[in-house]
């Protein structure tokens, strides 16, 4: 057990948390800029763009040649959130000339943005089958595209009960895009280690992190699983720190909780609802699940916490994603982030 981890012992100080952002509309995904910039994906089919002094400006999607899609501005949380609706971009990941790559859970592609808003769908079907719901990309060093597909099934909840192992990673090269690992339990993020060795994947129906040992050419070794065999909730987004503590946010019970080098579990905050928290694992256990059970299960700092990334000068200022909340918690954290490629690359304003 290592002693100098910074988060022994830490917890996230709730009276220090600062609101990013205002009228967000599932703010799932966040990518954050070294000038401060932060980018956020957002339910009218677009991404929100916030300044460094908290100016927003909303960026929706313009192309000629795609679909019309549906305004998801509706609050119905069947349409909204169950058959998921509309374009609704959710996993982001920024090219080296400023654009961003979008895994559309909504509209089940995956497309690049510009920062004015022109769109290009890159595709929507793979080994000639339709995509399923695309989550989440991640680009490497090496400038590959890695993307999950939480699963084909419709509605996507029904994968939760059905223990369903119909999840991929695919990677997307020089060579296109192919399929390079499945039989996952609702794949949601991945991301790479520092040297880019592992390819570490959020399992969320299986509530456990999985990883895999990435070979040059892009194929990946067997999975195994890192951590604890089960984790106390749904993971659903991650990052890891610079000591390499792995960051995991747990989505409905509203937990934020690390795995640290050595395997051990810290909870670093707790925003669940107890009483709907235990409603919600007692159903995931006996497998009947529904989605007036999971809606409860919320907190209120950033209800349905999904995603962290690290930003600000010195990566130690962490922002939390969320399906339904409305702004960006932030908080200071006593390490700093392990800096995706974006980073250090000299991208636009």
């Amino acid at each position: 057990m290592d002693k100098h981890n910074p988060l022994r012992g830490w917890q996230v100080d709730r009276a220090a948390i600062r609101h990013i952002g205002h009228d967000l509309q599932r703010p799932e995904c966040v990518i954050a800029q070294r000038d401060g910039t932060l980018w956020v994906a957002d339910a009218r089919g677009g991404v929100m763009r916030i300044a460094p002094d908290g100016g927003q400006h909303l960026i929706l999607a313009s192309a000629s040649g795609m679909p019309d899609v549906q305004d998801t501005r509706a609050t119905d949380f069947d349409a909204r959130y169950i058959q998921s609706q509309g374009s609704l971009p959710n996993g982001m990941a920024l090219l080296p000339n400023g654009d961003i790559v979008v895994a559309n859970w909504g509209t089940e592609c995956v497309e690049v943005m510009t920062r004015e808003g022109q769109v290009r769908r890159l595709f929507d079907r793979i080994d000639g089958q339709p995509l399923g719901k695309a989550n989440f990309v991640a680009r490497d060093r090496r400038g590959r595209i890695w993307l999950t597909v939480t699963t084909r099934m419709q509605p996507w909840t029904d994968s939760i009960n059905a223990r369903a192992r119909d999840g991929y990673i695919a990677l997307i090269d020089e060579r296109g895009v192919r399929i390079v690992a499945d039989g996952f339990e609702g794949t949601n993020e991945v991301r790479l280690d520092a040297a880019e060795q592992w390819l570490y994947v959020v399992e969320s129906n299986a509530r456990c992190i999985s990883r895999l040992r990435i070979r040059d050419d892009g194929a990946l070794g067997q999975r195994e699983v890192y951590g604890p065999a089960r984790l106390p909730g749904f993971p659903d987004g991650f990052a890891f720190d610079a000591f390499g503590n792995l960051w995991i946010t747990l989505v409905m019970s509203d937990r934020l909780v690390a795995i640290t080098p050595d395997g051990e579990l810290l909870t670093l905050l707790d925003d669940g609802n107890p009483e709907a928290t235990r409603a919600l694992d007692a159903h995931y256990e006996a497998r009947t699940l529904t989605p007036e059970i999971m809606a409860a299960a919320c907190g209120t700092l950033a209800p349905w916490m999904a995603s962290l990334t690290f930003g600000g000068p010195d990566l130690q200022t962490v922002y939390i994603g969320s399906l339904r909340g409305t702004t960006l918690p932030s908080f200071r954290a006593p390490v700093a982030g392990l800096p995706l490629v974006h980073w250090n690359e000299k991208l636009p304003a």
